[in-house]
């Protein structure tokens, strides 16, 4: 797939079929958020599979976006190494960086994917559930599957409306 290409079709997917996502396409989705950009290449982001179907509805739990979770065949949990961190705006916003970069990497090897922010309100609980260390604060889970369905068509504001300034 053409990168422009990719970038302008992918859509944040919410329904999924019954099919599996194999480990090594969960991997490939994980090996391309760890190269996305980060401030002194300090690499903040730490990364949880959840395939498990019990642990995926104990996970989808947390969330008022349960049926997202639970429709999924995985989930992956999003995380910032506090300890990795040099400064906070600069590494969080690697960690979107991240997040986009996996998204990006989940279209491309057709399957769909949601990045989930609300389960953020339950950050503690998600930690404690998948027992990761406290230095590890949630940025996000992103549910990953294959689509039950290719016809999403989203709404976009014209770039004139987003254009402050040209000189």
């Amino acid at each position: 797939m053409e990168l422009l290409e990719g970038i302008y079709s992918r859509r944040s997917v919410r329904d999924f079929t019954d099919e599996p996502v194999s480990r090594e396409d969960l991997i490939e989705i994980l090996k391309a958020g760890s190269w996305a950009p980060s401030g002194l290449n300090n690499q903040p982001w730490r990364f949880a599979i959840v395939r498990d179907g019990a642990k995926r509805g104990e996970l989808a739990k947390l969330t008022r976006y349960r049926h997202i979770i639970d429709g999924a065949p995985a989930a992956l949990a999003v995380f910032c190494d506090r300890e990795a961190m040099y400064n906070e705006v600069k590494d969080h916003q690697g960690i979107g960086a991240c997040l986009q970069n996996m998204l990006l990497a989940a279209h491309g090897l057709g399957l769909g994917a949601v990045w989930l922010g609300e389960i953020l309100n339950r950050c503690d609980d998600v930690r404690r559930l998948l027992e990761v260390p406290e230095g590890l604060e949630l940025m996000a889970v992103i549910a990953v599957g294959h689509p039950a369905r290719r016809d999403q068509r989203p709404n976009r504001k014209c770039l004139a409306e987003l254009l402050v300034k040209e000189f």
